[in-house]
């Protein structure tokens, strides 16, 4: 069935892009005898091009786990009180992108900082293609501003990590045996509201063999929170399983890579200068507030072309 939706959608986007293509080709007949439908025109053309993108992107997206759900996580860096609002500013930011494309999210774990930001963060994201957007995003993310927590208003770098897994359908084969996890229950932090537990319902889970550690603390439920952190649990091992199946072929082969956790990707840079600069693609922009705002999807598309190109790439 997801198969066959998948090439529905397909099969609808090519008849409205055909749709569109006609649509426009009658405006310019018009345009050209004169008749005044110069905004119309324009309008059909930023539908067409936007449209036209859209397909490209997705495209681009055919990976074995491109088209699920994602879990996504947001760990500040070193730095205390500066990355962990530097790590709550990026989860903010994504969770705009994610409302702008109507995905749903929700908040698996929330972690406030001691005086302000966070000291973890992760997200269900729900939407066609969500971990082939945001896989784009995993990795290490810059940021140099004026503190606003020095009273000396001293310029400051601040980092934070993105790591980004599939959300796994039920029935893929991933044995975790009970005697391998250690299961801990707590009341949830935080200074209040909605999403806080008056029972200590909040649940830890820690994998043994591999010391991973996920919770969950978001449900009022103890069953629904160990339900959603062995969800996490279960993502972050068959991810672990497929790099280290992959690290095996490249030590066959001889080719040798960096590891990704520490490999900074972008930059923000909010002082003295305003620009944001992803440092694989070269992408550039200036427009710093849209970006923190959500504006993720030419650094995401530049990523994907690059990737796309160097995967066609045969010497």
């Amino acid at each position: 069935m997801r198969r066959r939706r998948r090439l529905q959608d397909d099969q609808d986007l090519a008849e409205s892009l055909r749709q569109k293509s006609d649509d426009l080709s009658v405006l310019v007949d018009w345009a050209a005898q004169g008749e005044a439908v110069e905004e119309d025109l324009q309008a059909a053309l930023l539908s067409l091009a936007n449209e036209v993108e859209a397909g490209e992107i997705k495209k681009m997206l055919g990976g074995e786990h491109d088209d699920k759900n994602a879990i996504f996580t947001v760990h500040p860096g070193a730095g205390g009180t500066e990355s962990q609002d530097w790590a709550e500013m990026l989860v903010r930011a994504y969770m705009r992108w994610a409302e702008r494309r109507e995905f749903k999210v929700d908040v698996i774990e929330w972690q406030p900082g001691d005086e302000a930001g966070i000291k973890a963060a992760t997200l269900e994201v729900t939407g066609d293609y969500a971990y082939g957007l945001l896989l784009a995003e995993a990795g290490v993310h810059r940021l140099v501003r004026i503190s606003p927590f020095d009273q000396a208003a001293r310029r400051h770098t601040s980092f934070a990590s993105v790591y980004v897994w599939p959300e796994l359908p039920e029935d893929v084969e991933l044995e975790i045996e009970e005697k391998e996890l250690r299961i801990d229950t707590y009341r949830s932090s935080g200074a209040g509201g909605q999403h806080v537990n008056v029972t200590d319902s909040a649940v830890r889970i820690t994998h043994i063999p591999t010391n991973i550690v996920v919770s969950c603390q978001n449900e009022r439920s103890q069953h629904r929170n160990r339900d959603a952190a062995m969800k996490v649990l279960k993502a972050r091992l068959y991810d672990l399983k497929q790099k280290e199946q992959q690290d095996r072929l490249e030590e066959i082969g001889g080719e040798k890579k960096a590891i990704g956790f520490g490999s900074q990707i972008r930059s923000y840079v909010l002082h003295p200068y305003q620009m944001v600069k992803d440092l694989r693609t070269k992408v550039e922009t200036s427009a710093v507030e849209r970006v923190l705002d959500g504006d993720f999807d030419q650094f995401i598309k530049a990523y994907l072309m690059q990737k796309v190109g160097s995967e066609n790439y045969s010497p």
